[in-house]
């Protein structure tokens, strides 16, 4: 995916997400961190949108067969706790909206975890 076109897809997912709350989006790593009250939630790397999971909503990601986002580095890899996007929320801004809000609780939930420690 071309530079130009990867900013167009942030820009449509950043807008397509805007039921959620005003969401925005900062590039960072080669890709671009989604943002909702400067709480990172998602990222989209080489084209795809990755949404944050935790112990909590792994299972539905997993359900569904999709990936997680993983990158290598020293030819070690490295899994986050975000993983692909339905397809489906892509096309849909309620499907988005559902999805969207799994990934934004997971976000907060794992704010708080961080906070405890």
């Amino acid at each position: 995916m071309s530079l130009n076109t990867e900013k167009e897809f942030v820009s449509y997912v950043v807008d397509l997400m805007q039921s959620v709350g005003p969401v925005s989006a900062k590039g960072m790593f080669g890709g671009h961190g989604i943002f909702l009250d400067k709480l990172m939630f998602a990222l989209v790397a080489d084209g795809t949108l990755y949404l944050k999971v935790d112990k909590e909503t792994i299972p539905e990601f997993e359900k569904k067969g999709l990936a997680a986002f993983s990158y290598i580095k020293n030819g070690k890899v490295f899994r986050m706790s975000y993983y692909q996007s339905p397809e489906e929320a892509l096309e849909d801004v309620e499907e988005m909206n559902l999805w969207a809000n799994k990934a934004y609780g997971a976000a907060l939930r794992a704010g708080v975890k961080k906070k405890k420690k």
